[in-house]
């Protein structure tokens, strides 16, 4: 059995254990027996969460190992059997080029690394937006599909499959059409009675803007000793840890960014659906009068659900209905069926607060009605001759945030007092 499936099974065996020690806890359980059994729940859970992070951490490696092994595979100066070099197995114009940059003599290179050299290739170098002749990025598109799943491990608001994404070639202004008519109803019309024309219910329309507000994750340096040295190609691992660093931006900024110069985050363009009634706690009255708070018309949606924090999912762990039921239902962690909340899917986003007196701790609706507007695909720029004869790295990534409707999504706030 390998490492995963070891890991993956521990954790279902925590989580069974976890649900019989919380079922064991009733009305009739005297108070120390009661702390001592949520006390071992609490253990479980906690290790459930770091063998989680273990699990993330093994397929993160695993997934930079073989890249690694590909590499070096790629970088072998002819086949093992002594056989000559195939086309689909030619040197790389970017590693010959560093091999000189960082001191190789042209004699050193085999014939095929002098072909690769002379024949050349295309580079992109950018200054600034309108002077294509100054500065030195070169941009290594194999490394793009490394960013998307880096970028996915770090929050789903930019995944298309919990919110909904658009993206365009340029950053120009992309409008977003809006209406809300739910005020507006007909009414009884009586027998030969004119109808009104006052424009009294006339249709009004509104306009939301996606814009393309950029950041990037300054460069990293690593020197010319350690690109020929180390056992893995540090250009490709450091573009996955880049990858993630514009994964982290991209799901603060979507979750709380202040729609001032920056993207509208979730959480800040959120309606507010109802303030708990403890200060500085939740109950499961508070979700359902949180889930009621937004209309009906939305919560039938294939795409509605709760999003909140991973300390706020082990707080509601705990919290069972006026029937003394667990709201918080496990899936099936072998299956990768996730575990849902009061009937509904969840999803944990750790930009979000914690529980905490004034904080909007919990999110609820249609998710979907959350656009993001994505320019292009992310970036990342090798910059060699500025560094030389060392390296710099570093990542671009142009998106904004814009919540279609605040009815559609309600937050959680805790009473402060």
């Amino acid at each position: 059995m390998s490492r995963l499936n070891e890991l993956r099974e521990k954790q279902a065996k925590l989580v069974a254990e976890a649900r019989e020690r919380l079922d064991l806890i009733t009305e009739s359980t005297d108070e120390a027996r009661a702390a001592e059994l949520e006390s071992a729940h609490d253990a479980a859970m906690a290790e459930h969460d770091r063998i989680e992070k273990l699990i993330e951490r093994e397929e993160q490696l695993q997934r930079v190992e073989k890249r690694a092994q590909e590499l070096r595979e790629s970088r072998r100066p002819g086949r093992e059997d002594g056989e000559s070099r195939s086309d689909g197995d030619a040197p790389e114009y970017r590693h010959v080029f560093a091999k000189v940059v960082c001191g190789a003599s042209p004699a050193d290179l085999s014939s095929e690394e002098r072909a690769v050299l002379l024949k050349g290739t295309t580079e992109f170098r950018t200054q600034t937006g309108g002077t294509a002749t100054a500065g030195g990025y070169t941009v290594p598109t194999e490394l793009l599909a490394e960013i998307d799943k880096a970028m996915k491990a770090h929050g789903p608001m930019y995944d298309g499959a919990v919110i909904r994404d658009i993206t365009t070639a340029g950053g120009n202004p992309f409008k977003l059409p809006t209406v809300d008519d739910t005020d507006k109803s007909g009414a009884a019309h009586a027998e030969g009675v004119p109808l009104t024309d006052d424009g009294g219910q006339d249709v009004v329309f509104g306009q939301k803007s996606l814009d393309a507000f950029s950041f990037d994750t300054e460069f990293v340096k690593w020197s010319y000793e350690l690109e020929l040295d180390s056992v893995f190609n540090m250009e490709a691992l450091l573009g996955e840890l880049i990858g993630e660093r514009l994964g982290r931006i991209a799901n603060r900024q979507l979750t709380v960014g202040s729609g001032s110069n920056a993207p509208h985050g979730i959480v800040t363009a959120s309606g507010l659906g109802h303030t708990s009634a403890a200060t500085g706690a939740i109950t499961f009255d508070d979700l359902l009068d949180l889930e009621h708070s937004v209309n009906a018309a939305y919560r039938k949606a294939p795409s509605v659900g709760y999003m909140f924090n991973d300390q706020t999912l082990k707080t509601l762990r705990k919290l069972k209905d006026n029937e003394g039921r667990y709201i918080w239902q496990q899936g099936d962690v072998k299956a990768g069926v996730p575990g849902t909340l009061n009937g509904h899917t969840y999803h944990i986003n750790d930009d979000m607060a914690d529980i905490a007196a004034g904080a909007k701790a919990l999110l609820f609706g249609d998710l979907k009605k959350y656009w993001v507007r994505k320019v292009g695909s992310p970036v990342i720029g090798v910059l060699r001759e500025r560094f030389w004869p060392d390296l710099g790295i570093a990542g671009l990534i142009r998106f904004d945030g814009e919540l279609a409707n605040s009815a559609a999504v309600k937050h959680l706030l805790i009473r402060t007092a």
